[in-house]
């Protein structure tokens, strides 16, 4: 008489879940939970303070603390060798969690992270989902951090061309993800699936208002903002250079908020030219920051050059849930351009253009905004929290399936 397979479980390998209040914290969360109303869900995390438990079908998942130091993306090195000391202490974690069957789920950040995730649940028998949010060391390249064709890029790509080939799926949250991916030989078509992150506003036109408390102390008709984490793939300076173009345009005014490298750079240059038409703020808290998109009439979202297929900005779905247009800074294959051209919800600006971006700040401020408004409300809808997570729930099933299937 055979012995009683164990069910399969689900873990999730991740550096950043709540506590964390980054967005990659908040989706693998959503994600994790989903998937603990139908599986065991374990959730490796490198944030959690502490080892918590919450028994299968009683709320949630189980959630491990992983040890980890998270050092300043200024400090390049330093950081790289923490991320390394992560990967490998998720590496001996997995090996002790991962059965035959299991399927481990892991986000693309650290990037050096998925490598460890794969190689772990390759050694167990289990299967691997990879959630594709940035491309590396694409995403280094671009940014300058690395050269191109030097031995480090090299040496990520053949890992990478490892990790692919070894990696059961791959999530995509964008359709310009596929080009690059299929350049390494490692990567099949067959692995590939299409899951748009999505809005975390409930859609709906927030008006502008005079209330706003953001809005309240600028006097200009026309308020242009711009929001977030701003990183490797940003170019906040071509923001700042088109406000001074529009220095004499006494109707334009900028809102500019964030965090990261791209907003330090940005206090540099606001503190040496003191321009009157910008606003700087700090990083807004989560429970005001629908008030904070409300307060600007267009968002600008600046991207450098070559970042196709690299990232998707996650406050896009959110400008579109209040029913802002939103002027992209990017080549006109990125997901997110295509979706503003597809669906009339912005304008499209090329790169390393600061005269465009000015040009596409006032042209916008002339457009129909409450047509906008409602076409960028409907295209929110698309984007629901719900069939995201369906579809998750549908590539993870697969993948238990095909571990279960006799070979």
């Amino acid at each position: 008489m055979g012995s009683t397979a164990l069910p399969k479980k689900i873990v999730v390998a991740t550096q950043h879940y709540p506590p964390d209040q980054s967005t990659t914290a908040a989706i693998m969360r959503e994600i994790a939970s989903a998937l603990a109303n139908k599986h065991e869900v374990r959730v490796l995390s490198g944030s959690a303070s502490k080892a918590m438990y919450s028994p299968p079908g009683h709320g949630g998942p189980i959630v491990i603390s992983i040890s980890n130091r998270m050092s300043p993306k200024q400090a390049l090195i330093r950081r790289a060798a923490n991320e390394i000391l992560f990967a490998c202490r998720m590496f001996f974690a997995l090996a002790k969690q991962l059965r035959a069957g299991d399927v481990v789920i892991a986000v693309t950040a650290p990037f050096v992270l998925p490598h460890a995730v794969v190689l772990a649940a390759w050694l167990k028998r289990a299967r691997s989902l990879i959630i594709l949010h940035d491309l590396f060391p694409e995403v280094l390249v671009t940014a300058g951090v690395i050269k191109p064709h030097s031995l480090l890029e090299r040496a990520i790509r053949r890992a990478n061309n490892m990790m692919f080939a070894l990696a059961s799926a791959v999530v995509t949250i964008g359709r310009d993800a596929e080009r690059p991916l299929m350049r390494y030989p490692g990567m099949t078509q067959d692995k590939i699936r299409l899951i748009p992150n999505w809005c975390t506003l409930p859609p709906g036109h927030r008006p502008v208002t005079a209330q706003n408390h953001y809005r309240r102390p600028i006097s200009a008709r026309f308020v242009v903002g711009l929001s977030g984490n701003l990183g490797f793939t940003h170019d906040p300076e071509i923001v700042f250079d088109a406000a001074r173009l529009l220095l004499d345009e006494s109707q334009v005014h900028f809102l500019l908020s964030g965090w990261g490298a791209g907003f330090d750079r940005l206090r540099q240059l606001q503190a040496e030219a003191k321009l009157r038409n910008v606003t700087l703020l700090e990083r807004v808290e989560d429970a005001r920051v629908e008030e904070l998109l409300a307060a600007a009439d267009a968002w600008v979202i600046p991207y450098r050059k070559h970042v196709a297929g690299m990232s998707v900005p996650s406050r896009f779905y959110n400008l579109l849930a209040i029913g802002r247009p939103v002027i992209l800074v990017s080549e006109p294959e990125t997901e997110a351009a295509l979706t503003i051209v597809e669906n009339k919800v912005g304008l499209v600006v090329p790169p390393e253009d600061a005269s465009a971006l000015a040009n596409a700040i006032l042209a916008t401020s002339t457009l129909d905004h409450n047509s906008i408004a409602e076409r960028a409300v409907k295209l929110a809808r698309e984007f629901s929290k719900e069939s995201a997570l369906a579809e998750y729930m549908r590539v993870v099933d697969e993948l238990l399936h095909a571990a279960q299937a006799p070979t």
